[in-house]
């Protein structure tokens, strides 16, 4: 396993990415783009915002690929 601290210093901001930290009883994850990092904490831009950090939770992180395209609706054929 990679040192997701060292991935998280080097990624370019921008880059999509998902991140795992320690919380109370248990992990959590952070999908979205990297927006600025420090020694102390990195923020990720997710769907429900901009969440910040902190880097002595983080326990992974990784690239990821670009989300899928959204699939348009199939609408039924009218007889």
């Amino acid at each position: 396993m990679s040192d997701p601290f060292a991935f998280l210093a080097d990624a370019p901001l921008g880059t999509r990415v998902v991140v795992r930290t320690r919380i109370p009883g248990g992990y959590t994850d952070a999908l979205g783009f990297l927006r600025s990092r420090s020694g102390a904490s990195v923020s990720v831009e997710t769907k429900r915002g901009l969440v910040t950090l902190a880097m002595a939770d983080v326990v992974a992180a990784k690239e990821v690929p670009p989300a899928p395209e959204q699939r348009r609706r199939r609408t039924p054929a009218r007889p």
